[in-house]
């Protein structure tokens, strides 16, 4: 989610907005701007006749809704037809309760900015990241907690307190059985926003409102996004510290290296038979199937947690330090 070692806000002029965002939340209206983009037409090949054969379609990117606060996961409800945003809306690492969660409508357009927030409906959120569903549940990552909100009205139903067990959870997923995962990165950030990485690098497993430590170890080299991925029966894990991309079992000591990134890889999506991978290095989302990497997506700089509606093939970018979401086609 977020770069580590011994680099600071101050020394990234790329994070730069993280400092003063918790000043500089949206006012007034609910529906910041909305535009959209044209792609250019992708060029064909000629052959050795003259003929002109046409190329694969490149992803295009449809539009862009800007207006929000560290926008750090995007989740595609399909049965409401919604995308829902976290917003961390200041320090990643910081108490400060004023994170919040909006609703947009299928097409991008904001729905409500302030869907879901801090202080609100009993709702108790500070820096809000990975978003999964169950039921009628729409689960957040936030720091320490992961909280429960009903995925219709916003309403909060409590939070599972990890405590001192926790540093940093990211991202978040449900297995087949309803049980949720999510990813602890191990990194801090401190008042004035440098960073540290005291681990441990796991992952928490969430049955019936109780947290255990499903995986801990170096190898995870701070585990930022997962995914199920039905068709391969695992999880996807990719590393932000690291550039690998494994494969993983809850219980099974073996893990599967997948493939390697560019590395800073931050949120994974499976789709048509290979996974979408962001990269803060590169500023990319890419593609990997059979082992193989490939460029998709490109000049979106600091992509965090992405999210898929896979029947219309579109792909939500939350470009965590521009405050904006751009929406991808990619059939």
């Amino acid at each position: 989610m977020l770069s580590a070692g011994n680099r600071t806000w101050s020394g990234l002029a790329t994070l730069a907005v993280l400092v003063l965002v918790a000043g500089c939340g949206p006012k007034g209206s609910d529906k910041p701007k909305t535009d959209s983009t044209a792609a250019a037409p992708a060029s064909g090949t000629t052959g050795a006749n003259g003929t002109v054969a046409a190329a694969p379609a490149a992803p295009a990117r449809v539009t862009t809704t800007a207006g929000f606060s560290t926008p750090e996961s995007v989740l595609w409800d399909a049965q409401q037809n919604v995308w829902f945003v976290s917003n961390i809306n200041g320090n990643p690492s910081a108490k400060d309760g004023n994170g919040f969660i909006s609703r947009l409508s299928a097409n991008g357009s904001i729905d409500s900015l302030h869907f879901i927030q801090a202080g609100k409906m009993g709702a108790i959120l500070n820096a809000p990241k990975g978003l999964t569903i169950t039921g009628d549940t729409l689960w957040v990552a936030d720091i320490d907690a992961v909280r429960a909100f009903d995925r219709h009205s916003g309403k909060a139903l409590g939070s599972v307190e990890l405590g001192r067990r926790a540093h940093f959870l990211n991202d978040i997923v449900a297995g087949s059985d309803g049980t949720l995962y999510t990813t602890d990165t191990g990194i801090e950030f401190d008042a004035k926003g440098g960073t540290s990485h005291p681990g441990p690098d796991q992952i928490f497993a969430i049955k019936d409102r109780k947290p255990t430590v499903a995986a801990s170890g170096p190898w995870l080299e701070g585990p930022n996004g997962i995914t199920w991925d039905a068709a391969a029966n695992h999880f996807v894990v990719v590393a932000f510290l690291g550039n690998h991309i494994l494969g993983w079992t809850p219980g099974n000591p073996k893990v599967d290296t997948l493939g390697t990134g560019p590395g800073q890889m931050d949120g994974v999506e499976a789709w048509q038979g290979g996974l979408l991978v962001t990269s803060w290095t590169d500023s990319t989302v890419f593609a990997v199937k059979g082992g193989q990497n490939s460029k998709g997506v490109g000049g979106v700089p600091s992509p965090a947690d992405i999210g898929l509606d896979p029947v219309r093939g579109l792909l939500a970018v939350p470009i965590f330090t521009e405050n904006r979401v751009e929406f991808w086609s990619l059939k």
